[in-house]
């Protein structure tokens, strides 16, 4: 419940005598007349009605009696009005609001269960949260087994496999198997603990991948695999238009034929389907699709089964065809089930052979082990066709993991199956030649097996076409790349823009028409997503955050990260120039996102491992003094002026800029903070809204740092506990940075003389080092080079910050074609050469390129001549304005009289005025003048500092008053 409702209940509900506390809410006053009875009769365990129904409230009013009795569950309606609150001791919203623990778990909800949910106006029934009833929903057998196993049973089974174990022989088609498969079985885990560890929505492996690794990384995996997928689709395309030809060559337009094997020539001449009736054929079956594809996961739901029953039962047919095959029966070539022919394939054979596959010295395809895992790979990367129908399933957290792992160990298996059977039943110039030899030996007609061959591939081929559009669509609606919006579709709608285009995609590789080409391109893209999915377990599974909770208990950090080594390492096998690309590719992507791209915070693993990081790195640097080589400056940038700024501009922008430059490179971090003046219970929200703007404008003004808000009764109140707290061990800030007050007298502004001397005391009481910026309106941009000076008026040791602030002026583009100027006050009776031999060499060990020029201030001579017009006609108001506020003070019975040294206050005005006139002097066309700041003189009221300051920076237009800390910031030591 919100405060307003608080507010208008309990007002309302309490007699005028009851005292106000707070905001607006009163204590709990217990009346004769006001009873309050709870009946806990639901604590009676031998009681065989229902304990919510027995509790019972009776509340009486003001105005009379009325009892009640209702159901806890009733206490609020269905539009969610407060009526009685059991728990309002507590406050807000109770957990038996069940629309209050929909809200917490995303689910969509009929009406906000508080006014907070219903501030933007918006019309609830038009929530895009709220999915229409009409969406069809998937279990595990539908959404996830069936078409894992469509995808996994493809193309590459019917019509490559038994070629792949003439090739490679059975050992090493068992070993091609064993580590295909083994990647898969690892990612299955990975993806079945990544996908039961919250609620998925749409997207698949790209939603499990972003929102592990972020969205760039999300986004470029996910392209790729959404690139592999369309690909994918053409691949099962092509091979259901090859074997159609192959089983009706008289279907063929144009007919290709080759009638020799290793040279020799064959008795029976080989017909292979020519390329331009692949791509004729294989545009019609691809359009006929994408009309299937628009009919809504309805449709393929009904049709999905009309593919997969042909294909179970082409497979027991195969099985029955090789243990009823005998010795050249169906075929020459065939030896049935031969311990002769197991033997004699069991060693490999690689051949070379041209781009049909066929053994030919003249060829130009030499095929070895790694060629033949990129060439199987794809028939077993059918394992993300569940999760990429996240968005469909009834119950991802269940479906996922069990259709997924079932669907890969049951293919597994048939394979190593196969491999023994297919080895042992035909000769290895039959594995050779006949690259449809399921379809030979298949009982009892090989029509059967092509027809269950074209539709497990026509099936295969209808899950990618379903999947991709899918994958594109939910990275359109993530909104991260405004070149996808086009894409977008609402919740439950089909993506029918994503499909056209997947399918424009599909054609284009279909036209290629090469098989063998075609598939290590899929393999390049599958293998990234699963490194992905691996490595994103493999990072929540070793960061261990308190988020990662996943249902499937059964995997292990380890595990996950030999299966992203693993497809590392077989993308290499496969060929060192296809993965160079595709990680050329997925890496222009992720350039492109992360700077085209809109930013988002997903909660993903680098974070926390970052969180991690940076934690480690916290207690690494402990708290001790940090050595002068690795002394960064951190400075707090107090965004508050003197004055007001223009609305809806948190903070002087040309303060973002010199923040900007005390920074090289732009490495180090910045604390943007500003003060409200308030109670912090009125103010939380104010508060909170102050700091999203100003980390808003900071980002805004590409100056790295993070923005804070702090409620104050006063400024000095506030900025006394921000240079307290702020900050971590080492990461304090060490540099406090604001404007100088140029406007106090001009306006009159009484109090900020006291504000202005109590920050400065704050800070060197906390040993802050400070920098004061005197003519921050005429501080330069970026884009206004500069030209002359940096002069430094080294007064005090100061650690050598004033020295280094200085060279950090000139990395800036701005300074880069100013000089440094070393200017050394010196007393009368000191040896100016010998000191500015010393510095010249102090700087000379310091790496710093400077003039050294040594001034020397004579003892108190009001008759000397060097001061500037200007400077004493302010140095005689000055004078002036001291007297006045002293005889003012004089003059107040009820202050305390302040004991002031006159003659001090006039030596103080006299060496400002000095050191101004000097500046004048050599430093009037500097580019930036630094200068020591003094610290305010104890028993001199504040006013008195403030005459002081203003005389130093008399007719200065850029000025930074600079005061260093007990600590050195240069070294000379390497």
């Amino acid at each position: 419940m919100r405060n307003e409702e608080i507010e208008s209940s309990d007002d309302n509900e309490l007699p005028s005598s009851a005292p106000r506390v707070g905001r607006k809410y009163g204590p709990v006053v217990a009346h004769d007349n006001d009873p309050v009875v709870l009946e806990m009769s639901s604590f009676d365990h031998g009681s065989s009605s229902n304990p919510l129904n027995k509790v019972k409230t009776s509340f009486q009013p003001n105005s009379g009696a009325v009892a009640k009795e209702e159901s806890i569950s009733d206490d609020r309606g269905v539009n969610g009005e407060h009526k009685e609150s059991k728990l309002e001791l507590f406050g807000f919203d109770s957990l038996v609001n069940i629309l209050g623990l929909k809200s917490m778990t995303g689910e969509p909800m009929p009406v906000p269960s508080s006014p907070r949910g219903r501030d933007d106006g918006s019309n609830p029934a038009q929530h895009p949260l709220i999915q229409s009833s009409s969406v069809v929903k998937s279990g595990t057998m539908m959404g996830v087994f069936i078409p894992c196993l469509q995808n996994i049973l493809g193309i590459i089974y019917y019509i490559r496999f038994s070629w792949i174990v003439g090739m490679a022989g059975i050992g090493g088609s068992l070993a091609v198997v064993a580590l295909c498969g083994l990647c898969t079985f690892l990612t299955a885990v990975s993806l079945s603990a990544i996908a039961t560890n919250g609620a998925m929505k749409g997207g698949g492996p790209y939603y499990l991948i972003g929102r592990a690794l972020g969205p760039e990384v999300g986004v470029s995996i996910g392209l790729c695999f959404f690139l592999g997928n369309a690909v994918a689709g053409s691949m099962y395309v092509l091979g259901a238009v090859e074997t159609f030809l192959n089983a009706v060559p008289k279907a063929g337009l144009f007919r290709e034929t080759i009638t020799q094997v290793n040279g020799t020539a064959v008795a029976e001449p080989i017909t292979t389907p020519s390329l331009h009736d692949l791509q004729v054929y294989g545009i019609i079956v691809t359009i006929v699709l994408v009309f299937i594809v628009f009919g809504g996961v309805k449709m393929i739901n009904k049709v999905a089964p009309a593919f997969l029953i042909p294909v179970l039962f082409s497979l027991l047919c195969i099985f029955i065809g090789i243990f009823a095959a005998r010795e050249d029966h169906p075929a020459v070539g065939v030896t049935g089930l031969s311990l002769k022919s197991f033997r004699d394939n069991w060693s490999s054979s690689y051949q070379t052979t041209n781009n049909a596959g066929i053994p030919d010295p003249a060829g130009e395809i030499h095929w070895h082990f790694n060629a033949l895992v990129g060439l199987f790979f794809p028939a077993v990367t059918g394992i993300m066709a569940g999760s990429n129908r996240s968005a469909s399933l009834k119950d991802t957290q269940r479906s996922i993991p069990i259709g997924t792992l079932a669907a890969t160990l049951t293919t597994t298996a048939l394979y190593f199956i196969s491999v023994f059977l297919l080895g042992s039943v035909a000769t290895r110039e039959k594995l050779f030649t006949d690259r449809l030899l399921t379809a030979t030996i298949a009982w009892p007609s090989s029509s059967i097996i092509y027809i269950g061959i074209i539709l497990s591939t026509l099936g295969a081929a209808l899950q990618s076409l379903t999947g991709a559009p899918r994958l594109l669509a939910a990275i359109a609606n993530d909104d991260i790349l405004p070149v996808l919006n086009y894409f977008k579709v609402a919740e439950g709608s089909e993506p029918h823009i994503a499909t056209f285009f997947t399918a424009f995609l599909c054609i284009a590789c279909v036209v290629i028409g090469n098989l063998d080409l075609i598939s290590p391109t899929i393999t390049m893209f599958y293998l990234l997503c699963y490194a992905g999915v691996n490595l994103s377990c493999f990072l929540l599974d070793l960061l261990d955050a308190p988020s990662w909770r996943p249902r499937w208990k059964f995997h292990h950090w380890s595990l996950s990260l030999l299966g992203a080594s693993l497809c590392i390492v077989i993308m290499f096998l496969i060929s060192w120039s296809f993965t160079v690309v595709s990680l050329a590719l997925a890496s222009l992507i992720y350039y492109y996102v992360s700077i085209k791209g809109k930013a988002g915070d997903w909660g993903d693993g680098f974070k926390s491992a970052y969180f991690q990081l940076a934690l480690r790195s916290l207690r690494s640097l402990g708290a001790s003094n940090v050595h002068p080589k690795n002394w960064y400056p951190i400075p707090l940038i107090f965004c508050r002026p003197w004055g007001k700024l223009p609305e809806n501009v948190p903070c002087h922008p040309k303060l973002a800029d010199f923040a900007n430059c005390m920074k090289k490179k732009g490495r180090g971090m910045s604390i943007f903070v500003d003060i409200l003046d308030g109670d912090y219970h009125e103010c939380a929200e104010d508060a909170k809204t102050a700091c999203k703007n100003l980390a808003t404008y900071i980002e805004y003004k590409r100056c790295e740092g993070v923005a804070e808000i702090v409620v104050a009764p006063t400024m000095s109140d506030g900025f006394r506990g921000i240079v307290q707290t702020m900050g971590l061990g080492n990461l304090k800030p060490n540099i406090v940075v604001l404007r100088y007050p140029e406007i106090w007298r001009r306006e009159n502004l009484t109090e900020i003389p006291s504000t202005f001397v109590g920050i400065i005391n704050d800070c060197i009481v906390a040993n802050k080092a400070v920098v004061i910026v005197k003519g921050l309106d005429e501080w330069p941009n970026e884009y206004q080079r500069q030209y002359g000076t940096i002069d430094l008026y080294w007064i005090v040791r100061d650690g050598g910050l004033m020295l280094l602030l200085s060279q950090l002026l000139l990395t800036k583009e701005m300074f880069e074609s100013c000089k440094i100027q070393v200017f050394c006050i010196a007393e009368e009776d000191s040896d100016a050469e010998e000191l500015k031999a010393d510095v010249r060499k102090f700087l000379y060990d310091l790496r710093m390129q400077a003039e050294v020029i040594v001034v020397s201030m004579k003892t108190w001579d009001h008759g000397d001549d060097h001061a500037q017009d200007d400077s004493v006609e302010a140095f005689v108001a000055a004078q002036a304005r001291i007297k006045d506020y002293l005889a003012q003070i004089k003059e107040e019975e009820k202050q305390q009289f302040m004991v002031v040294n006159e003659q001090q206050v006039e030596k103080f005005l006299y060496t400002t005025l000095k050191l101004n006139s000097t500046i004048m002097k050599y430093s009037r066309m500097a580019a930036v003048v630094l200068v020591s700041l003094p610290p305010p003189p104890v028993n001199h009221p504040s006013y008195f500092y403030m005459e002081y300051m203003d005389l130093l920076v008399e007719n200065i237009p850029r000025l930074l008053i600079v005061r260093g800390y007990r600590k050195d910031v240069v070294t000379l030591f390497t």
